[in-house]
């Protein structure tokens, strides 16, 4: 393993601060506290996540959206999301998931500094705010009822 890699999984296993991320704490792959203590709101997460202008979620995921009509299939289904990981584990996908596997093509919706290519209108802001994200992960946490079978359709509740 390399100096600088073993150096990052250090700094997570041990819970350090999330660059560009104010007030956040990052512990192994959870940021475990509410950013800026902010509550989450289920029902603007899920308009946020079906939003392909604000969240662009389903351009990559699929999930228990019956009314979206071409959502993708290049990252995991969020149906069952809330049973797979733990709200801390959610908020550190959504702030920046490359912080656990740098080769992912999510970006990172809450992170506004060390990016590359963005366009300079959208430079030193984040894609979506601590509230949006807190409302995201409110809804994801909301989805335990359903998983996605083996074949990417929905099986019914566990």
């Amino acid at each position: 393993m390399n100096r600088r890699l073993a150096a990052a999984c250090l700094a997570l296993a041990c819970g350090v601060g999330v660059p560009g991320v104010s007030g956040a704490q990052s512990r192994g792959d959870a940021i475990d506290a509410p950013l800026d203590g902010l509550r989450g709101d289920a029902a603007r997460g899920r308009a946020i996540v079906g939003d392909r202008g604000r969240g662009l979620c389903l351009l990559c995921h699929s999930g228990p959206f019956p009314e979206v009509r071409f959502q993708g299939d290049l990252a995991p289904d969020l149906a069952g999301a809330g049973s797979r990981w733990s709200e801390g584990q959610l908020r550190q996908r959504i702030v920046d998931g490359r912080r656990l596997d740098p080769a992912s093509i999510m970006p990172a919706y809450h992170r506004s500094e060390r990016l590359e290519r963005v366009a300079p209108a959208l430079r030193g802001r984040p894609i979506l705010d601590a509230q949006q994200v807190e409302d995201v992960v409110a809804f994801l946490a909301t989805l335990r009822d359903e998983a996605a079978a083996p074949d990417g359709s929905a099986r019914g509740a566990r």
